[in-house]
């Protein structure tokens, strides 16, 4: 995402109001970029500005490989999705509801979309896109479940944090 000539990384807001600096490993040694916005509770998003001189493409991570982000969308009812999760990599299903209100012990988080597809802790902030066109619609906010016994996961819509930022996307 970016605004200008500023680009952004996208995450769950209650992932990034546990840290100010942002690093592209877990040594700790490659700065990505700093924390400039957190929505949390009532939304689930944050922003983090690229400072550092790592590569920022437009695309999601696909456990191996790369699918290039082409825009930004609104998902819809019976919609095949995907999301991408740092924990469980590239899971798929299908969007199950809109406008969804989710009470979790830290606060109630609304207009969240709902999908069928599992989670499990660490996949959080990951993103939620059509694999087919290149679309992304939002942000794994949360859910319940495992990817064992399968569960429910809900998205923080996408064109709600460019709007709220007046960002871009590529």
């Amino acid at each position: 995402m970016r605004s200008g000539s500023t680009y952004y990384v996208i995450t769950a807001g209650h992932c990034t109001s546990t840290a100010s600096t942002w690093y592209a490993d877990s040594a700790q040694s490659t700065v990505l970029g700093t924390r400039t916005a957190t929505s949390y509770p009532t939304n689930d998003y944050g922003l983090i500005r690229y400072t550092g001189r790592i590569a920022h493409p437009s695309a999601v991570y696909t456990y191996p490989g790369l699918l290039t982000i082409y825009g930004a969308g609104n998902a819809y009812i019976g919609q095949a999705v995907c999301r991408s999760g740092a924990t469980t990599g590239v899971r798929c299903g299908t969007v199950t509801g809109l406008n969804q209100t989710v009470n979790y012990s830290t606060g109630v988080i609304y207009g969240l979309i709902r999908t069928n597809i599992c989670a499990e802790p660490g996949d959080s902030g990951g993103p939620l896109y059509v694999a087919s066109t290149g679309t992304i619609l939002g942000i794994l906010s949360g859910g319940t479940g495992n990817c064992t016994a399968g569960g429910t996961t809900f998205y923080q819509p996408i064109s709600e944090v460019l709007a709220a930022y007046g960002l871009t996307l590529p």
